[in-house]
C-alpha cells in the first residue's frame, strides 16, 4: 500500500527555508548550493536543487537558476502558519449566522406570554451560530431564537437558561419537541407534543414532571418547534 504523500514540507525543505532567511538576514544575500548542502548534510547538489524547486513550486521562495545566490525567501514558514490560521477563522465567521432572540419559553410550569409593548429583549439581541450546524433544508429567515426558562426538559439535554433555536411552523407531528402557546391561559411552554384520542398531551423530558393534557387541541397554537440546543455552561 503507497503512502499518501502529504501535502505539507518535509524536514529537509523546512531545515533549508529557515537556513535561507537566516543566512540572508546575516549576509544580505542566498546561500551557495554547496553551503545549503552541507547545512542540511546532503553532498548531492542535484537533491538539494529538487528541494529548492519544492520550495519554488510551493511560493516559499523565488530563484532564477541561471543567476549563482539568486534565491529569495518570500514566505516562511511562520507567515505560512498565521495565513492558514487567518484563513480559518475567516471560514468560521463566514459561516456564522444571526438569529433573533425573541424571549423566553417555559420548561416547566407554562409562563405568561409577555406584554407585545415590552419586549424581553432589545431589537438587537441575537444568537451566532454556524450555519453548518443547523440542518441543511432550514431557511434563516424561518429562525428564531428562544431562552428556556426551567428543567422540563433535562431528559432532553435542554436546561435552564440553554437557547433552543426554533424553526416557524403552526403544525407538528407526534414526538417534536414545539413551543406552544395555550391560549386560553395566555401561557407559553417548550414541550414534547402528542396529539391523541382527541386531545393534546405536552410531555416533559423530565421523569420528576406530569404532562400537560388540553381537551381542546384548538387551544394549543403551536409557535415553533426545536431545530437545535445551544448549551449555556454554567462554570460554577
Amino acid at each position: 500500500m503507497m503512502a499518501r504523500k502529504s501535502e505539507g514540507l518535509g524536514e529537509r525543505p523546512k531545515k533549508i527555508l529557515q537556513f535561507l532567511s537566516e543566512y540572508q538576514d546575516r549576509h544580505g544575500y542566498s546561500p551557495s548550493i554547496r553551503e545549503i548542502g552541507k547545512y542540511i548534510g546532503v553532498d548531492s547538489t542535484s537533491l538539494v536543487d529538487y528541494y529548492l524547486n519544492q520550495l519554488n513550486e510551493k511560493g516559499y521562495i523565488e530563484r532564477d537558476n541561471r543567476v549563482s545566490r539568486s534565491i529569495r525567501v518570500i514566505k516562511d514558514i511562520t507567515n505560512s502558519a498565521v495565513e492558514k490560521l487567518v484563513e480559518k477563522v475567516e471560514q468560521v465567521v463566514s459561516d456564522l449566522i444571526s438569529i433573533p432572540l425573541v424571549g423566553r419559553i417555559g420548561a416547566s410550569l407554562p409562563i405568561p406570554m409577555p406584554d407585545a409593548s415590552v419586549p424581553y429583549f432589545d431589537a438587537y439581541s441575537s444568537v451566532e451560530v454556524a450555519r453548518s450546524l443547523l440542518p441543511s433544508r432550514e431557511k434563516t429567515s424561518e429562525l428564531f431564537a428562544l431562552e428556556v426558562d426551567g428543567v422540563s426538559m433535562i431528559d432532553a439535554m435542554v436546561n435552564d437558561g440553554d437557547i433552543v433555536i426554533m424553526k416557524r411552523t403552526s403544525t407538528a407531528n407526534n414526538g417534536e419537541m414545539v413551543a406552544v402557546w395555550l391560549e386560553d391561559n395566555n401561557e407559553t411552554t417548550l414541550k414534547y407534543f402528542f396529539k391523541e384520542n382527541g386531545r393534546v398531551r405536552l410531555q416533559p423530558a423530565n421523569p420528576t414532571m406530569q404532562p400537560i393534557y388540553v381537551d381542546n387541541p384548538a387551544q394549543v397554537r403551536i409557535q415553533g418547534k426545536v431545530v437545535m440546543v445551544v448549551r449555556q455552561f454554567n462554570p460554577q
